[in-house]
């Protein structure tokens, strides 16, 4: 039951990060107006806003104007509903601890969203997220406050050297600024080994994803690919996963 409440919880705010993805590229604001069809206007009644039930119940359609409503939706309720759990039901997390990683986790997802999309990270997410990262650090015991800002120095300045050494390199722009301050807001959450760990498994599986989509796209070699959604897979894999994953390399190498 407990598992249920906090799936539901999870879910609702899954219904507001979609608001966030929507509208935070459009410099539009979060709270006026109201919810609306993106195709046509109407307005959206609180019964056909319920996390993935209205979606499933309209069949992926809007009422008013019958226009499909984008799969992402739903998907990205289930996903904050489904990280919700995962997060409250570990074994030894405290709430505040909890919460202050759920914070991560949802601007993760939102960061990853619009990225896909607009190939862009807004500032208003990554620089608030850096200070509530580092200010939680004196709050919660997972990091201290040094581990904190060592995070955020190398997290920054990590992507910020390579950033530079390729633009010398070749005098293109091959990463934005916003994933310079996007792995420096992970590092100023979860701490310096967190930024390596990210950066490293990240550019792993980007490189692979990469690679799979220059050969079977025409012109792939020139297709311009995000680097925010690989990064934030790194990172909620270091929350999720990574003692395990490190200690199972360290065995490895042994």
């Amino acid at each position: 039951m407990v598992n249920l409440f906090i799936f539901v919880f999870g879910t609702a705010v899954g219904s507001f990060l979609n608001v966030c993805i929507y509208r935070l590229p459009r410099s539009l604001s979060l709270i006026h107006p109201g919810s609306r069809c993106p195709q046509c206007g109407a307005r959206i009644a609180f019964y056909d806003n319920i996390p993935i039930l209205s979606y499933l119940w309209l069949r992926g359609r809007c009422r008013h104007c019958e226009a499909t409503i984008s799969l992402r939706y739903p998907v990205v309720e289930l996903a904050a509903g489904l990280f919700a759990v995962a997060l409250f039901s570990r074994e030894g997390l405290a709430l505040q601890e909890g919460l202050i990683l759920y914070v991560l986790v949802a601007t993760l997802l939102v960061v990853t969203f619009i990225d896909i999309d607009h190939q862009i990270i807004p500032d208003v997410i990554t620089y608030p997220g850096i200070a509530i990262g580092f200010l939680s650090s004196f709050v919660l015991g997972n990091i201290t406050y040094k581990e904190s800002l060592l995070g955020i120095v190398l997290g920054g300045g990590l992507l910020l050297l390579v950033a530079s050494g390729y633009y010398l390199l070749t005098k293109k722009e091959g990463m934005g600024g916003g994933d310079v301050k996007l792995l420096a807001m992970i590092g100023a959450f979860l701490g310096w080994k967190a930024v390596i760990f990210t950066i490293l498994v990240g550019s792993a599986i980007g490189t692979v994803l990469g690679i799979a989509m220059a050969v079977r796209t025409p012109g792939g070699r020139k297709l311009a690919i995000p680097f925010g959604p690989f990064l934030g897979l790194g990172a909620l894999l270091f929350i999720f996963q990574g003692q395990k994953i490190i200690a199972w390399y360290i065995g490895l190498m042994r």
